[in-house]
């Protein structure tokens, strides 16, 4: 098995080649696969933090590893556009939390921490730039885009302490007339939905259930050994993206039949990020 480098992607042999495609209700699906990413701040170590003990940040490393995962996108076939930076917000570089992305309608979030509102705006300016319509959660409702997981027309949003009640709500009136059903899942022994769960292209929810408040809200659900293994990011029906942290998970996933693309994400594990965190895909 090749080894996972901080400046590019391995793949994790042993299998076949492998948050699901969602229903497009609100366009046709663009023939160019491009994915939201952001470069890390300057100040990156002063990320929040809610559920790890903080640790020391190499930025240069972490910057790096951004690099790596950058280029592992654009090996597997997306065009990367990235937004414009914010050298003096920490946590801008996780993009997920900024702005979600169903089909062709791009929702612009509602940070739960204040520290992290002004990260929006820029998350919205690209993804207007590239023509999609948008529409945003506004306060007292707070949504962050980490607790949004999309399974087929399911799109299931963690109640955690960044995304209250109110933000749910909202969002699931603007989903309810292209297709979506909204479903709130109770969130409290990790940051956002998507640090204890993820899905395979074919639906099945991952997660560690160490970190999970309730399985038995997903109807099919497969636990994985590794904290890190929760996240993958799909890039086809037969290939998905993940940490190369968790390489019980990885093969776990080859066993299914899925190729495993891996990626070495360290020091934003430490400041509760994942591999869903880095970008947004536009499908």
């Amino acid at each position: 098995m090749l080894r996972a480098r901080s400046a590019r992607a391995s793949l994790y042999t042993g299998g076949m080649e492998s948050e699901t495609s969602p229903v497009d209700a609100a366009a046709a699906v663009p023939a160019t696969r491009r994915a939201l990413v952001r470069r890390p701040a300057l100040n990156l170590a002063e990320g929040q933090l809610t559920h790890l003990q903080r640790r020391p940040i190499d930025l240069a490393l972490a910057l790096a590893q951004w690099r790596g995962y950058v280029a592992a996108l654009a090996d597997e076939g997306w065009d990367t556009i990235e937004v414009e930076p914010a050298p003096h917000l920490p946590d801008s570089v996780f993009i997920e939390d900024a702005v979600i992305l169903f089909g062709n309608l791009a929702v612009v979030a509602s940070p739960g921490a204040p520290s992290r509102r002004g990260e929006t705006a820029a998350a919205e300016t690209a993804v207007r730039a590239l023509g999609l319509p948008v529409r945003r959660v506004e306060l007292p409702g707070t949504l962050d885009g980490g607790d949004v997981l999309k399974v087929g027309s399911t799109v299931y949003v963690g109640r955690s302490l960044r995304t209250n009640d109110e933000g749910i709500a909202q969002l699931r009136e603007i989903l309810a007339p292209v297709g979506y059903t909204v479903v709130g899942v109770p969130i409290t022994k990790a940051l956002h939905l998507k640090t204890a769960v993820t899905a395979l292209p074919d639906g099945t929810v991952v997660g560690y259930p160490p970190l999970v408040d309730d399985t038995s809200v997903f109807p099919d659900f497969l636990p994985v050994p590794e904290a890190e293994g929760t996240a993958v990011v799909v890039l086809d029906d037969h290939t998905v993206l993940m940490s190369s942290s968790a390489p019980r998970s990885a093969e776990l996933f080859t066993g299914r039949g899925y190729r495993v693309v891996t990626v070495d994400i360290s020091e934003f594990e430490k400041l509760e990020g994942c591999v869903t965190c880095l970008s947004v895909r536009v499908r």
